[in-house]
């Protein structure tokens, strides 16, 4: 038993999706793909991607170094 073709339906020649969707979904794809670089507030390297504050990896882990040292200070008196 052959199988039956699917039928083809005629273009109409007019889009399924309004263009203006289209074009807004397009730029809206294109936003989320551009990496945004901030530069570190310190060294002007780009920052850290998980970094609140606006520091490189380098400064933030020279920042909580310093965090450990002062903590350790006040132990110790």
């Amino acid at each position: 038993m052959k199988r039956k073709l699917p039928t083809k339906l005629p273009r109409t020649g007019e889009p399924v999706i309004d263009q203006a969707l289209l074009d807004h979904a397009k730029r809206a794809i294109a936003a989320d793909q551009i990496p945004r670089v901030e530069k570190c507030s310190v060294c002007s390297a780009p920052c850290a991607p998980n970094s609140a504050e606006a520091l490189c990896w380098v400064c933030r882990r020279l920042k909580i170094s310093a965090w450990r040292d002062s903590d350790q200070q006040i132990a110790q008196e």
